[in-house]
């Protein structure tokens, strides 16, 4: 299967998001206070009840669909398209929507919770962390682990083709959970040593990995809380799909963190689905944007268009100096202020 079919594949079995932001789009009546003209996201907001922030995001998600369009900064119009979800328009789609729309699984039903109060699925059940949720069962955290193995795997050809990791001595991978990614370098670089790093709960799939390919003399997993610290072993970390799961300010504890355990000729590579400056209706910046609302409504984090990485990097105390194309992910090499 080519990388092409793969991301279709990702496509249509993501596909349940666009239902999930086109029915909270009816339930919360956008069409209707967007019938005579565009509005303003703070306007939107204030009638909707709603979290400005969180409408902000379900706008551009709406908007990559068809539903509505951006005009200028912040306002958005109604489509012909969107007409449909008015009630009160002579072809009106509304109830099918809501019906459809009410047949969604648990996470995405609660989206429009999450719209209203700008709080993540866990938060709403008094838990601060996503990923503490999941941990208390097992059989979640395995399937979550073999799930990001699946993702990774769909950019690690694009991500070797892209960047010359052979100028590295020692990777680490930092949230590099079973070691995929850390992995897929190391073979291809013979001489490279690598570490993972990430939470107790990987390190045994992460061991098993490495010991299937071969690398165990030359790669290991290290366990620790990338919150607390980070280890001082490396001339270069790499982190790959982590910085989208956390909102700014727990971001940059990691990046402070992976800083501080980096000598100063070290360098950062940040992989991560780039939000595009206005939102478009291609595949790729769909899928970011519904990524977006996922990140919402499950850790808390959120996507990010490139100049939003390069400030949150350089309020980190790093410098980015490059980024390059991977597929659908980008990345930004950085070096330390």
């Amino acid at each position: 299967m080519t990388t092409d079919l793969r991301e279709k594949l990702l496509d249509l079995v993501q596909s349940h998001r666009v239902t999930a932001v086109i029915y909270v789009a009816a339930r919360l009546g956008l069409a209707e206070l967007l019938r005579d003209g565009p509005q303003t996201v703070d306007e939107l907001a204030s009638r909707t009840n709603t979290d400005r922030d969180a409408l902000a995001r379900l706008l551009v998600a709406l908007s990559t669909v068809g539903i509505c369009s951006r005009v200028g900064e912040g306002r958005y119009l109604l489509t012909e398209l969107g007409a449909g979800l008015d009630g009160a328009a002579g072809r009106s789609f509304k109830n099918w929507v809501i019906f459809e729309g009410s047949m969604l699984t648990r996470r995405w039903d609660g989206l429009l919770d999450s719209i209203m109060s700008g709080k993540t699925a866990s938060q709403l059940q008094d838990v601060d962390d996503n990923f503490d949720l999941m941990a208390r069962s097992p059989e979640q955290v395995r399937i979550f682990n073999e799930a990001m193995t699946d993702l990774t795997r769909l950019v690690t050809h694009d991500l070797l083709q892209a960047y010359d990791f052979g100028t590295i001595t020692h990777l680490m991978d930092v949230g590099g959970g079973s070691g995929e990614l850390m992995g897929a370098v190391a073979r291809a670089h013979s001489t490279m040593r690598g570490t993972v790093f990430d939470l107790p709960r990987c390190a045994n799939a992460a061991n098993q990995h490495f010991g299937r390919l071969g690398i165990s003399d030359r790669v290991d997993f290290v366990a620790g809380d990338f919150f607390q610290a980070v280890p001082v072993v490396v001339d270069a970390i790499i982190l790959k799909s982590v910085v989208h799961d956390w909102d700014d300010e727990r971001s940059r504890i990691i990046l402070k963190n992976c800083r501080k355990a980096l000598p100063q000729n070290g360098r950062l590579l940040l992989v991560e689905r780039a939000m595009p400056e206005l939102p478009g209706t291609d595949d790729a910046g769909r899928s970011c944007a519904m990524s977006d609302v996922n990140m919402l409504r499950g850790p808390g984090g959120r996507e990010r268009t490139d100049s939003e990485y390069g400030r949150l990097l350089t309020a980190s105390g790093f410098h980015p100096i490059a980024v390059v194309r991977a597929g659908r992910f980008n990345l930004t090499e950085s070096r330390l202020c």
